[in-house]
């Protein structure tokens, strides 16, 4: 990567973050995904609902990652201790958007239903876990229960377009179990700070995945445009 686009990359962070601060500081939210309840949504503005509600969630995510290691992790040998492998690693994913248009539209709805559909657990262990870490700032629980919550009309909508786009589908997700969760309650300090970061770290990867896949998909499904 060179320094041009290292330093955009960092320029496009520090947005992405301005934008989910004054967000969430003003509790302006991502537009609802069965607006007054009527769930017969267009599947075009369906998609444009879902997919702003899931950059959202992104850069909720990376807002309380970069906080967390602000207020807990101070030097690299803690950053070397930290767990690569995320619980889903061993799901068979697509790396980029060229491998994904690959993919026939119909399983990729299934991985980011089994990506979202997977974070339920670990989101909630999560909002336990910061709440029982010495000195937790309200800000990174207050986030952490906002993305819960928004996880919550994600799945929603993620079913919502299955249901119109590939009703056959349905039911096919593939549901992970997070191993390491049960660490999150141990009693040595750096230890449960290690595993939440790791938590944190998996999460936001995976919502990255989800706000490219449903891209990819909104592209090739809604608007028929040249992907």
């Amino acid at each position: 990567m060179t320094m041009n686009s290292q330093g955009s990359a960092r320029k496009g962070t520090l947005l992405l973050l301005l934008i989910s601060n004054l967000l969430f500081c003003q509790n302006v939210q991502p537009l609802p995904i069965c607006p007054g309840g009527d769930c017969q949504t267009p599947l075009p503005e369906l998609f444009d609902r879902v997919v702003m509600l899931s950059h959202y969630i992104h850069t909720l995510y990376t807002d309380m990652f970069i906080e967390f290691d602000k207020q807990y992790v101070q030097d690299r040998e803690f950053i070397a201790k930290v767990i690569n492998d995320c619980p889903t690693s061993s799901l068979a994913t697509p790396e980029d958007k060229e491998q994904a248009l690959k993919v026939p539209p119909e399983v990729l709805l299934n991985l980011i239903l089994s990506l979202v559909q997977s974070s339920s657990d670990p989101l909630f262990q999560l909002i336990t876990g910061v709440g029982g870490i010495q000195e937790a700032p309200d800000y990174i629980l207050s986030r952490a229960k906002e993305i819960e919550e928004q996880n919550k009309r994600l799945l929603e909508g993620v079913e919502k377009i299955i249901s119109q786009a590939y009703p056959e589908a349905k039911g096919n997700g593939i549901y992970f179990v997070w191993s390491q969760l049960p660490s999150l309650q141990g009693v040595d300090e750096e230890s449960k700070i290690l595993s939440l970061r790791n938590t944190i770290r998996c999460l936001r990867r995976d919502s990255h995945k989800v706000d490219n896949f449903l891209k990819v998909l909104r592209c090739q499904i809604a608007h028929q445009n040249n992907c």
